[in-house]
Parts: C-alpha cells; sequence; structure tokens
C-alpha cells in the first residue's frame, strides 16, 4: 500500500508539493505508486518516474489529505 493508502486516504487527490529546485508542482495522486525516504524523498510513480521533492512522505500525505478535505468542504458552507 501507498503512504495515502496506510492513512485511508483514497488516492484519487491532487496535492501542491515542492521540488527540490524550490519550485511547487501539482501531483495527482492517482499515479503515486510509493513515496520513499532515501534519504530524500522519492515519489515514485505509477508509470516507473521518479520525483523528487522536498516534503518528507508523512507530508506529502497530509497534504493529499488536506487537498481533500478542501474539495469536500466547498459548497457544504
Amino acid at each position: 500500500d501507498s503512504p495515502a493508502q496506510r492513512h485511508g486516504v483514497p488516492v484519487t487527490q491532487i496535492a501542491a508539493i515542492e521540488a527540490l529546485n524550490g519550485k511547487e508542482f501539482h501531483l495527482n495522486a492517482e499515479h503515486i505508486l510509493c513515496v520513499e525516504e532515501t534519504p530524500d524523498t522519492v515519489v515514485t510513480l505509477t508509470n516507473r518516474d521518479k520525483v523528487v521533492v522536498k516534503e518528507k512522505p508523512d507530508d506529502v500525505v497530509r497534504r493529499i489529505i488536506d487537498y481533500q478535505r478542501s474539495v469536500r468542504s466547498v459548497g457544504r458552507e
């Protein structure tokens, strides 16, 4: 299971994360195969591409959870 799945998050979210060069980008969590700390955080996508990010693995999962909550709360206020 991916970290998102271990945290009970459906892997269908998009989260903003930061690359090592400091640029923010959005990652579709449906395409995350795994997140590893090697000691850098490496996100492996389902197409086997790898993305190295500044965040720790738990932070990547937290951003997915936060995004999911923000999307679910739209229109419920």
